[in-house]
């Protein structure tokens, strides 16, 4: 009998292709609301499978779904630990919130929203689960597909050029991911992400220069996904020019190249990768350092809400890769805490600039004098996003960066650390203020401002669409409440991320961690390779528990 998680196990990726073609098939201009129900529903079937799948995941033993039956490292292996169910449910909120936003209105303004949607979540899911490089860019490309026509969605001039430039950065991007991966194929002769690691770390020395190529090569690759300094300028305006919803949706685009650098730095080229260890070691915090800067004070400079919360993307994924840089537990921890935290808010602040766009009218989201906001929920809802964002107490921002600093003390940027995200989050807290007190103070008196048929198109966006705001402000608050077992759970992933040997035993040798019916729908496995010393339970590294 196939046991239930295996097959719960690909439902992250078979869903959202299922239901992206029912809603096709149903056409979103004949029957919308059927459209819109099928889309929510697989929303909502997600976030119960990832809330499932991440129970599992707290057992400490990863769970591998060998798609055909095909044995690592031969077939294609889907891999569930603790930081991919993470993913998964970060996922499954936010694109819940979206959808839900999405269906007042904004999805009418163009074809196959809905559709292209679902593709998109089939390609951030499939991204956290695979177990190997290949179909990593495999799903790498189909979000970015779909993401090009998600930002394209309702037209318009700004759209198009925001979606042009940021097609041909992903292009070049894809391009060179694709001669990385042939690279380490041509040495290693495997893409297995398990398997990679044994082959990397009993490399001969005459293949170092060249794993070290195609490792760096990889991480420009990831870091362009990321926003990394200086590889990121195609965020701002690309996310700017996005519906709301659709930009709540890419808030989660930039945590695929963190969560790509951190699997593949801690899996592949960690401290057991012989004469690559440590590939990126020396590089991740200062270029996260420099992010966080740029991005900072690029935020002072920002005319509009949108173009605002976009920099706060990149602020944020400079606060990361400080902390990921670390390669500590202390750091690894909290920047997951922190991943989660402002992947939430930030999804949160551009579904509040749409609401405050719609409000403005013509104005839109523009940080100029404007009619007074009468919805009694946006003042409220954008403090407590401020507060959020800047990572001042009491919410969980606060916890995160707390966590941050006190693992960058240590390490031989610690000073720069420290200033930098202090600094930030001053400037952070400044951006903010000017925005709120634009938006909130300085337009008392004014006239209410009519929505005109060449205000934009996301213009006329009906009041209904209040409740994921609220959704989103709900799970911060949560996430604040319950940040200690967070903490305790993310305190178990990073020491997960550290000790690599369990993920590589459960994907090449499955049969010995566990009963086979817990880890995949078959039984008969085939152990191709042996684990040397340094990676075998019981070793240095432990087990991954």
């Amino acid at each position: 009998m196939i046991p239930v998680l295996g097959h719960l196990l690909i439902a992250p990726v078979v869903l959202p292709l299922l239901s992206a073609a029912l809603i096709v098939a149903l056409g979103d201009r004949r029957r919308p609301g059927a459209c819109r129900a099928v889309s929510i529903g697989s929303c909502l079937s997600l976030l119960v499978a990832a809330f499932y799948l991440l129970g599992w995941s707290a057992t400490g033993q990863p769970a591998v779904y060998s798609v055909g039956d095909w044995p690592a490292p031969y077939g294609i292996v889907l891999v569930l630990d603790r930081l991919s169910a993470l993913m998964l449910l970060l996922t499954a909120l936010l694109a819940l919130a979206a959808a839900w936003f999405a269906t007042s209105g904004l999805d009418a303004r163009g074809r196959h929203f809905h559709a292209l949607f679902q593709l998109q979540l089939m390609g951030l899911n499939g991204a956290f689960l695979t177990g190997d490089l290949f179909n990593l860019f495999v799903f790498f490309e189909l979000l970015l597909i779909a993401s090009y026509g998600l930002m394209l969605h309702g037209g318009g001039l700004r759209r198009q050029r925001a979606t042009l430039h940021y097609l041909v950065c992903n292009l070049v991007a894809s391009a060179l991911f694709l001669v990385a991966v042939s690279l380490l194929y041509g040495i290693t002769g495997t893409l297995n992400l398990a398997d990679l690691a044994l082959q990397v770390s009993a490399a001969p020395a005459e293949d170092a220069s060249l794993l070290r190529s195609a490792g760096l090569l990889l991480l420009v690759v990831f870091a362009v996904k990321a926003a990394v300094l200086p590889l990121g300028f195609w965020l701002r305006d690309g996310y700017a020019a996005a519906s709301p919803p659709v930009a709540c949706l890419f808030a989660m685009m930039t945590k695929v190249g963190i969560y790509a650098i951190v699997r593949t730095c801690t899996l592949v080229f960690g401290e057991e990768a012989g004469f690559v260890a440590n590939l990126a070691g020396e590089w991740l915090v200062p270029v996260g350092i420099a992010t966080l800067a740029m991005a900072s004070i690029a935020a002072l400079a920002c005319r509009n809400l949108a173009e605002l919360v976009a920099c706060l993307v990149v602020v944020s994924v400079g606060s990361m890769l400080i902390g990921a840089g670390l390669f500590s537990l202390q750091g690894l921890s909290a920047t997951l805490f922190y991943l989660v935290h402002s992947t939430l808010v930030v999804g949160l602040l551009f579904l509040l600039a749409g609401e405050i766009a719609h409000e403005r009218g013509a104005i839109g989201s523009d940080l100029v004098p404007g009619p007074r906001l009468l919805s009694w929920h946006l003042a409220p809802l954008f403090l407590f996003s401020a507060i959020g964002v800047a990572g001042l107490p009491p919410v969980s921002g606060f916890v995160a960066k707390v966590g941050i600093l006190q693992g960058a003390i240590d390490g031989s940027w610690a000073a720069a650390s420290w200033v930098a995200i202090f600094a930030s989050s001053l400037l952070v807290v400044v951006a903010l203020a000017r925005s709120g007190s634009m938006l909130f103070w300085r337009s008392a008196g004014m006239p209410q401002a009519p929505i005109h048929a060449d205000a934009g198109p996301d213009a006329g966006l009906p009041r209904a669409s209040t409740g994921p705001s609220w959704f989103l402000a709900a799970m911060l608050l949560l996430l604040t409440a319950g940040a200690s077992p967070v903490q305790q759970f993310m305190d178990a992933t990073a020491a997960q991320l550290l000790q690599p040997a369990g993920y590589v035993e459960a994907v090449i040798r499955p049969d010995s961690v566990g009963p086979p019916d817990l880890i995949g729908p078959g039984t008969d496995r085939l152990l191709t390779r042996s684990l040397p010393g340094s990676l075998a339970p019981g070793a240095a590294g432990g087990s991954g528990t």
